[in-house]
C-alpha cells in the first residue's frame, strides 16, 4: 500500500502527540510566543522610516500609560492587600519602567520635533 503525504503527516502528528504526553506545556507555549514577538518587534522597529518615528512614539507612550494604570492597580488596590508582596513588587517595577518609557519617549519626541523647526 502506498501512503500519501497526508497520511504521513498524520502519523508524524500522532507520534509527536504521544511523545509529548498529549499536551504542550503552557510555559513552553508562552515562551515560544515571547521569542517570536521579540523577533517580530525587532524587525518592525528597525524597518520604520525616521519620518514615522514621532507618531509611533506617541502610540508607544499611550500603551505605556495603560501599563502605568495596570501597575498602579497592582500596587495600590485594596483587593491587592491580600496579594503577596512579590506581586506588589512586580507592579512597582512595572510602574517605574513604564514611567521611564513615557517620559523618555516625550523627551525623544520633543527632540525629533525640534529638528523640523526652522532656525532663525
Amino acid at each position: 500500500m502506498e501512503a500519501t503525504a497526508e497520511q504521513g503527516a498524520d502519523v508524524i502528528a500522532a507520534v509527536a502527540h504521544g511523545a509529548l504526553g498529549g499536551a504542550i506545556d503552557p510555559f513552553t507555549f508562552r515562551l515560544a510566543i515571547f521569542v517570536l514577538a521579540i523577533f517580530v518587534g525587532y524587525f518592525v522597529v528597525w524597518s520604520v522610516t525616521p519620518a514615522l518615528h514621532t507618531p509611533l512614539m506617541s502610540v508607544t507612550n499611550a500603551i505605556s500609560s495603560v501599563i502605568v494604570v495596570g501597575a498602579l492597580l497592582a500596587v495600590g488596590v485594596h483587593l491587592a492587600a491580600d496579594a503577596s508582596w512579590i506581586s506588589k513588587l512586580f507592579g512597582f517595577i512595572a510602574l517605574v519602567f513604564a514611567s521611564v518609557n513615557i517620559f523618555g519617549g516625550f523627551l525623544v519626541t520633543q527632540r525629533m520635533l525640534a529638528m523640523y523647526k526652522k532656525k532663525g
